[in-house]
């Protein structure tokens, strides 16, 4: 059986095809049928392990790999077979099915297609082979006319699927009639007629008032507006492109605190009585190449935390906790780092015993050293922020797994870890070891996690290789005393949610 496919298009980046995509795959999941996500081309440096070809692990985007499980269906590189994940204003890593592919990275943007198509409709073939319904989602919009001829995520892939297709347009930016009207006008004329419905999405208000703008543009077009989906803040899912807005942080759905005061972690370092030793404001460096920063949205979610993006000193003022995330050129975003002068203002923050927390990138910046004798990220050597006594050197072959770690004895700020059993993964080029000089004088890191994490003699400085660490349920209750909602239950949120904002049979009439 040949899968029939769902694809939703966008009038931009940004105008919410991810989730729609995600809830959909959720509706068709719960009425029985064998779903899939696809996405051919994802560019984004937020990245998830999944298997891939003879056994071996690969990187798929964030959203098609919560869109699986949303589908109840297995992630695999299939869903999201080519994946360009940004090193530069001008530069990207290619991973083809999973696996970086210096050949194709080497190649100009539009030189890609003829090598990528192949591998990208057979990779959607193979999906709709083992699935009833296929929800593609296509990436920007379907009228960037100056990339048609080299197109292979939007107008092409919906012809090889046949698919019937949602244009979204976010009406909160204003100007949502022009945009969808402008994108259908700019379609070739045989791809207009593959535009099922147009949905409005981030709608605030009463919804009679867009009246009479969708009959007009139904009379213009011949396309239906099937939907007009309400603005929601914390539905719950990461945003997968850039750094969520602090109006965004604010309103969200909450964790389930636990009511008892000694159900708090009790971790000492400066932090004093039991309420106080819980992180309360947290700021996250917001380097320019920052990766998987849609690890940090249960962040979002936690009671009484407050979320900063750090880009200036000034945004550390008043942060008990400050987060280094990963880095898709650490070398080149330490640089930068120093160039605000966050360098100092993280050295004083630590030197006053507030916690710091590195994670992948992030770790290797607070080591000594940074060894790139391969030019894997940058040419040459640089000193790391020297807040522990590590050196890491780059490889041309990059760590991509799936990681199961117990916390050992975990001293001073962070003791709540202590013990702590944490599922994530791992994507990075650097090995990190003890600096061999710095042990030599004494200075040697407490190794929590052997390969996998270190700390400072104090306590208060913590580096881990481990992605995924505030999404484990155990890590958050244990450092936040804070429950999780299941991804099960956002995902059946975002089905009810668009079941109620599409018009009676829209969503079977695109399947059937």
């Amino acid at each position: 059986m040949t899968a029939r496919c769902v694809m939703v298009l966008g009038t931009s980046s940004g105008a919410g095809k991810s989730w729609v995509a995600t809830a959909l795959c959720r509706h068709y999941a719960q009425l029985g049928l064998r779903v899939a996500p696809f996405k051919a081309q994802n560019m984004s440096n937020n990245a998830r392990v999944v298997p891939a070809a003879e056994g071996r692990m690969g990187e798929i985007g964030s959203a098609q790999y919560f869109q699986a499980l949303a589908a109840r269906a297995v992630p695999d590189v299939r869903m999201n077979p080519l994946l360009l994940k940004p090193e530069a204003d001008t530069h990207s890593q290619v991973v083809l099915m999973g696996q970086v592919s210096r050949e194709l990275t080497a190649l100009p943007w539009r030189g890609r297609s003829a090598h990528v198509w192949p591998q990208i409709a057979a990779a959607l073939d193979a999906l709709r082979a083992e699935h009833d319904v296929v929800v593609i989602e296509g990436a920007g919009s379907p009228a960037e006319i100056n990339l048609m001829d080299s197109d292979v995520v939007n107008l092409r892939v919906a012809r090889h699927a046949d698919a019937r297709c949602l244009l979204v347009a976010d009406i909160d930016r204003g100007g949502a009639f022009a945009h969808l009207y402008g994108t259908w006008a700019l379609l070739p004329e045989g791809d207009r007629a593959r535009i099922a419905g147009f949905v409005l999405n981030k709608f605030r208000g009463d919804a009679s008032l867009l009246a009479p703008a969708p009959e007009q543009l139904q009379a213009l077009t011949g396309v239906p507006t099937v939907a007009v989906v309400p603005m929601r803040f914390g539905h719950g899912l990461p945003e997968e492109d850039g750094v969520f807005d602090a109006a965004a942080t604010q309103a969200h759905a909450p964790l389930q605190a636990e009511s008892a005061a000694s159900a708090l972690p009790t971790g000492g370092g400066s932090y004093g009585n039991d309420s106080e030793a819980v992180p309360r404001h947290i700021a996250v460096i917001a380097y320019p190449r920052i990766s998987n920063l849609d690890e940090f949205q249960p962040l979002k979610n936690v009671p009484g935390v407050t979320l900063t993006w750090a880009r200036t000193p000034a945004a550390l003022h008043g942060a008990d906790t400050v987060i280094l995330p990963g880095s898709k050129a650490t070398a080149a975003d330490l640089a930068w780092l120093r160039a605000q002068g966050l360098d100092a203002a993280i050295a004083a923050h630590a030197a006053r015993g507030g916690r710091v927390l590195g994670i992948c990138g992030g770790l290797q910046m607070l080591g000594e050293a940074l060894i790139d004798l391969h030019g894997v990220e940058s040419n040459g050597n640089a000193p790391g922020l020297g807040l522990l006594p590590l050196v890491t050197r780059f490889e041309p072959d990059k760590t991509v797994r799936r990681t199961q770690a117990r916390f050992g004895d975990v001293a001073g700020a962070w003791s709540a870890l202590s013990g702590v059993a944490a599922v994530g993964y791992e994507i990075h080029a650097g090995q990190t070891a003890q600096h061999p000089a710095m042990a030599a004088q004494g200075d040697v890191a407490r190794d929590i996690v052997p390969g996998l994490a270190w700390q400072n003699a104090a306590g208060n400085v913590l580096g881990v290789y481990l992605h995924g660490l505030f999404e484990d349920a155990a890590v958050l209750h244990a450092l936040f005393g804070a429950r999780a909602p299941s991804l099960d239950a956002v995902f059946d949120g975002l089905a009810a949610e668009i079941e109620q904002a599409f018009a009676p049979g829209a969503l079977a009439s695109l399947i059937g």
